[in-house]
């Protein structure tokens, strides 16, 4: 079976472990994310950080726009997250970014588990 992404995924994983560790739980999803930044920076994975993505109805442009946490690579969505557990509205959120700008890759990250830093992969 051929996984998209495999090896980038693996190194955006890497990098979000390596907060975790640092970090532990408890932060808020801003200070997750800031962390992240820097260690992406730090293993020269490219990322753009808050980059909005237009949204549309019938080929018109709405006013209305999506903005994920981070697009690692060019090719992955990265949606962070700091609570219990993720839910139904989390995945929501990543499938409705990766359909809005046609990107296939999206990881879910949460560090907001005690237990380590729970994450799910989805591919479109």
């Amino acid at each position: 079976m051929d996984i998209p992404l495999k090896e980038e995924v693996y190194q955006i994983m890497g990098a979000a472990f390596e907060v975790h560790n640092e970090k532990g739980h408890g932060f808020v999803e801003p200070v997750y994310q800031e962390c992240l930044e820097i260690e992406l920076c730090s293993r020269s994975i490219p990322f753009e950080s808050q980059k909005e993505l237009s949204l549309f109805y019938h080929g018109q442009r709405l006013q209305q726009t999506y903005i994920p946490d981070l697009i690692c690579y060019g090719q992955i969505i990265v949606e962070l997250k700091a609570v219990k557990d993720l839910a139904d509205e989390h995945r929501a959120q990543l499938i409705n970014y990766l359909r809005a700008s046609k990107i296939k890759v999206g990881l879910l990250v949460n560090f907001g588990q005690h237990t380590g830093v729970q994450w799910e992969r989805m591919v479109l």
